[in-house]
């Protein structure tokens, strides 16, 4: 199982309808990618100084799984047309879980 894990930091001047406008396309991949086993997604609860604002969590099964929803055109769109424009940070990692 493959788990990959994005946090962003929002640019200043990004409104809540912005964030809105990402969660409810992220919302949507789980229905469009059957590769994902497993989706989760939300803002930071600003209990620690410093963290990132933001957090997608998705499982695979496989790399090719998350290869797919890598690559997949909805995701592309929605990184290109609602995340990228509305980020000042983003780090990602991708590791196997039991």
């Amino acid at each position: 199982m493959i788990r990959h894990v994005v946090m962003f930091r929002w640019r200043t001047g990004t409104t809540p309808e912005h964030i809105a406008a990402v969660e409810e396309g992220l919302g949507k991949l789980p229905g469009e990618i059957p590769e994902i086993f497993r989706y989760t997604f939300g803002a930071d609860l600003g209990i620690n100084v410093g963290n990132f604002q933001f957090v997608v969590v998705a499982d695979f099964e496989s790399r090719d799984d998350y290869l797919v929803y890598r690559d997949h055109p909805v995701h592309r769109a929605l990184i290109e047309e609602k995340i990228r424009p509305n980020i000042e940070d983003r780090t990602a990692i991708q590791f196997e879980i039991d």
